[in-house]
């Protein structure tokens, strides 16, 4: 009988031998932080009986990273082994654990764990706070612009082309981020791509996305409500959302079809994204230069813009120490480059109001609508005139 049990297993084994790792063997964790220096210990466990003479053979990608045993001999009766990992350097390194049966080419079962290498802990929590300042940052940076217009009764000064391709852009960025997060199908297509990466979608991007999604429309229903003079949607923005919505519609209809996955239109929806944060700033500030005045326009949505894009670049700089990953700045250099964008963007603002436009009154900031005399003498008073003068003083 107990000559017999090997052949036995053996058998088993070749029935299934294409099952997945987590039939055979299982992880403790998926994925652990090492310090550089230290030691983890991760718990592997053997799910089923094997024949005699297998064994797990442990290989890391990038083996100057990190340290640890190559081969596990498996003896009859033991099922779970630690694996002592060591940190030599900061980094990003998988360690894949395959197990080998007898008389089989293939391992019949493999698992795997991510691990994150960092220089220092204290570093981590640095980040993680300085992530939170931006968040929030970012996020209140809305309501100083919402504000300003309830308080005047005026959306003039603000410029439309930069409310519709924010809100544009922000409806996109949510929608890949809930696609990504909430849709199985797409997210599995994900792992199909990238079988030992990590979901990039938090929940706090997606409460992010919404959030900016809801007060950039509130804004724009301001423009609705109060004084906005002549102001509107140029055809240039209507042209270049044009342009945008077809790319997005040709690339639903081949996402329908099954030419392309639904994760490419999610991709391609974030591409849109990226080009409207390159360009949103400017009509805004062309409107500026042209009336010589920043009246309507709010400079602690700036200050506070600004905040977040210098704490957002100062994260990435202190992770890619952190983690040895510069390459995530100059090897490819989209979020960093358009951080900084959005950032010197925000100094032109700052430059413009309290540099180049410091004394500009009132009147000026719609002299279409007002006359530089007495507004109610004006031909082309509007209901807000007076307060544009109230401001000159």
């Amino acid at each position: 009988m107990n000559r017999s049990l090997p052949l036995i297993l053996l058998f088993g084994v070749i029935l299934l031998g294409a099952a997945r790792g987590d039939d055979y063997i299982r992880i403790s964790e998926q994925d652990i932080t090492v310090i550089v220096g230290d030691r983890v210990t991760i718990e592997v466990q053997l799910l089923r009986d094997v024949p005699a003479g297998s064994v797990l053979k442990l290989s890391v990608n990038h083996e100057d990273l990190v340290k640890t045993d190559d081969t596990i001999d498996i003896d009859p009766g033991v099922y779970k082994w630690n694996v002592n990992i060591t940190g030599l350097e900061a980094g990003h390194a998988v360690l894949t654990i395959d197990l080998i049966v007898p008389d089989e080419k293939d391992p019949v079962g493999t698992d795997y764990v991510r691990i994150t290498l960092q220089h220092s802990e204290a570093v981590y929590h640095i980040s993680a706070v300085i992530g939170w300042i931006y968040f929030v940052a970012w996020s209140v940076s809305f309501y100083p612009q919402i504000y300003i217009n309830f308080k005047r009764k005026s959306v003039v000064g603000l410029n439309f082309d930069f409310l519709a391709l924010n809100v544009v852009g922000f409806i996109l960025y949510g929608l890949f981020n809930c696609g990504l997060y909430w849709i199985t199908e797409v997210e599995n297509e994900y792992f199909r791509r990238y079988p030992k990466g990590l979901n990039p979608v938090q929940i706090n991007d997606i409460v992010f996305a919404l959030h900016a999604t809801f007060a950039t429309t509130l804004t724009i229903t301001q423009c609705f409500i109060y004084e906005r003079a002549n102001q509107k949607v140029s055809w240039v923005a209507r042209g270049i959302l044009s342009i945008f919505a077809i790319f997005l519609l040709i690339s639903v209809i081949l996402a329908s079809t099954e030419i392309i996955d639904w994760l490419d239109f999610l991709y391609y929806c974030s591409y849109v994204k990226l080009c409207i944060t390159l360009i949103k700033y400017i009509p805004q500030a062309f409107m500026n230069y042209r009336r010589k005045s920043t009246v309507g326009w709010s400079i602690g949505n700036i200050f506070l813009d600004f905040t977040g894009g210098m704490f957002s670049m100062l994260q990435m700089i202190l992770n890619s120490y952190n983690y040895n990953d510069w390459e995530s700045i100059f090897g490819d250099p989209t979020k960093f480059g358009l951080g900084l964008f959005s950032v010197l963007f925000d100094i032109l603002f700052i430059i413009q109001h309290y540099v180049l436009y410091r004394s500009a009154d009132g009147a000026d900031i719609d002299i279409q609508h007002c006359s530089i005399g007495n507004p109610l003498s004006s031909s082309n008073y509007s209901p807000n005139c007076h307060l544009l003068f109230r401001e000159r003083e």
